[in-house]
């Protein structure tokens, strides 16, 4: 909990600082009424007092419980304001973290655990600070604020408070100590259910497909019950606490009057009323204390869940990147728009083998290569190492004459056009999705010809006709709403509307019909003519017009040239290229 603590701003400081103070004078209002009961039994046992010598001690007491009650709303409205303005902030400073991980930092936790603390566990700490503020201050001081009033009360009352008091910490202890670990399993159940559930909603046209309702539903049904289990159980020793400390208050209530009781037939005639209201007195303020642990008793309901919220959040704030950026770029290029490896090699975390191993290549400003390979070949890393994705374990790769690594992490995107094997489309319209991240390219907002030429070159611009609204036609999340080829063209049409130096295709080409692909090939050829081009593609027709063809097996370059160099000497493109196309289509 600590580590909570210590991310409260100054402001927030302030505000918890101004919460105590009315937290004290509340608790102070609360102890101050019952030595009004004292006045009024004085009253009671002096002779000649009128009804106004007990009406005053007891509008003195409805008085200061108003008074407490408004500087008990009044810590309530700060509480909530720190602790919504602390979670937004929490829930900023995960999500900024997050946009700074690379691919593999992301791997780590997984989509859906990121989700779920970005969520759910922030939400537990919100809910903890906002109780916690109006709680873990106020039990202690009413505590001890209340056993100091009835420390010389009567040392038999007194010790049966503190049995009572040592009986309460031992049960809270207890209870903690056997569900804290099941809040622990808890959290992890619910990653594992929100990856289900996500996996599901994503994969709802396969799922059905193939049948598998039944399958989807028994494993979601796995984890569920297994989530139920552990809830249960740990709510069910929790729901001990209620109980547990009401008979320990009802106990100390009927052990303080039993003792009242044998004092005051044991006193003089002219002392039993004063240990009477000795008695009501020291109950009440006795209740004051039980009071106080049972409030704390509530934070021990939601701590467990919260220190494990807590640790989690604090993990994912404590990654260190593993891709580091400088804090300058280099700032002349003789070339833009070039491309070297030198000797690179690239292995993932715990894998035996290089996904890339001793690669070497030179792409030249303007010039259009292809990659291709069977699949795992390392197409797709050879890409992900020049955006720096990832960091080249061995080898160097350069831009424009320069290590990637020397670049600022803008700097290097905005040198990048990249269109994914996967679109990805974002809710919104066609221009916004068109225009997406150009703020940092500084060329947005586009103008409408600048997004209709766009699509233009994609041959995206039937989408303008088909769909109601034209460029600002809805594109729903993921382009739900938009066929596999629609969403490639929005794809590239957005890529080619940044104007980068370097355009990178990893199978965009996929979703789309021969012609349409001819038709954007050329027009790539034509209207960014300057730009390099690298495509990854597996089929054949793609890359045929290629300036230079990489070919890679297992990792490995094992041949780069032009289609006819390639389909006259090198084995492995020889077997993809007539596996595809006939000799006569292929020449």
């Amino acid at each position: 909990m600590l580590s909570i603590i210590k991310k409260f701003n100054l402001k927030e400081w302030e505000i918890v600082l101004f919460s105590i103070l009315f937290i004290i004078l509340q608790v102070y209002l609360d102890l101050e009424i019952p030595s009004y009961m004292t006045k009024i039994t004085a009253a009671l046992e002096t002779k000649g007092t009128e009804a106004i010598d007990i009406l005053i001690p007891g509008l003195k007491m409805i008085l200061l419980s108003i008074m407490s009650m408004l500087s008990s709303i009044m810590v309530g409205f700060l509480a909530a304001k720190v602790a919504a303005g602390f979670s937004a902030r929490l829930r900023n400073n995960v999500f900024t973290k997050i946009m700074n991980y690379s691919t593999t930092d992301i791997n780590r936790f997984s989509v859906p655990s990121l989700l779920t603390r970005s969520t759910n566990d922030i939400t537990q700490i919100q809910l903890f600070i906002a109780m916690g503020m109006q709680v873990i201050v106020k039990a202690p001081i009413t505590a001890l604020w209340a056993l100091s009033k009835i420390a010389n009360k009567g040392w038999q009352w007194t010790t049966a408070t503190g049995i009572a008091v040592l009986v309460l910490i031992g049960l809270l202890t207890l209870i903690l100590t056997l569900v804290q670990p099941r809040f622990k399993i808890v959290q992890t159940i619910t990653d594992r259910l929100n990856l289900i559930t996500r996996e599901n909603l994503s994969g709802i046209r396969v799922v059905h497909a193939y049948g598998a309702e039944n399958y989807q539903i028994k494993k979601f049904d796995e984890a569920n019950q297994h989530l139920t289990r552990t809830n249960r159980f740990a709510n069910q020793i929790l729901a001990l606490m209620n109980p547990g400390m009401s008979l320990i208050s009802s106990l100390l209530t009927l052990a303080v009057y039993a003792i009242g009781a044998i004092m005051i037939n044991s006193a003089t005639s002219h002392i039993k009323l004063t240990l009477f209201s000795n008695m009501i007195v020291f109950s009440s303020y006795a209740m004051q204390v039980i009071i106080g642990f049972m409030l704390l008793s509530i934070i021990f309901i939601i701590l467990p869940r919260v220190t494990v919220s807590s640790a989690r959040i604090d993990e994912v704030l404590n990654v260190t990147p593993s891709v580091k950026y400088p804090n300058d770029s280099p700032s002349k290029f003789d070339i833009k728009g070039s491309i070297s490896f030198d000797s690179v090699s690239f292995r993932f975390k715990d894998a035996q083998e290089d996904a890339v191993s001793n690669v070497t290549f030179n792409i030249n400003s303007g010039e259009t290569v292809a990659l291709i390979g069977a699949t795992g070949s390392g197409k797709t890393t050879i890409l992900n190492l020049i955006a720096r994705q990832y960091n080249a374990t061995k080898g160097t790769v350069t831009v424009d004459g320069f290590n990637v690594n020397s670049y600022q992490e803008t700097d290097l995107n905005n040198k990048i056009g990249y269109i994914p094997q996967k679109s990805v489309l974002f809710s919104g319209t066609i221009r916004s999705n068109i225009d997406f991240g150009n703020s940092t390219n500084k060329n947005s907002p586009l103008s409408d010809e600048e997004i209709i030429k766009s699509l233009e070159i994609a041959q995206a611009t039937n989408l303008l006709n088909e769909k109601l609204g034209g460029i600002d036609a809805e594109v729903t999340q993921k382009g739900d709403n938009l066929s596999g080829g629609q969403k490639q063209r929005l794809a590239i049409a957005r890529a080619i509307a940044r104007k980068s130096e370097i355009l990178m295709f990893d199978d965009s080409f996929s979703a789309l019909d021969y012609a349409t692909d001819k038709m954007i090939r050329q027009k790539l050829q034509t209207e960014v003519a300057d730009t390099t081009k690298i495509i990854v593609a597996q089929r054949i027709s793609t890359i045929m017009n290629a300036d230079k063809i990489i070919v890679l097996d297992k990792g490995k370059i094992v041949g780069i040239g032009t289609h006819k160099q390639l389909l006259s000497d090198n084995k492995v493109y020889q077997e993809i290229a007539y596996s595809q196309l006939s000799k006569e289509e292929l020449n």
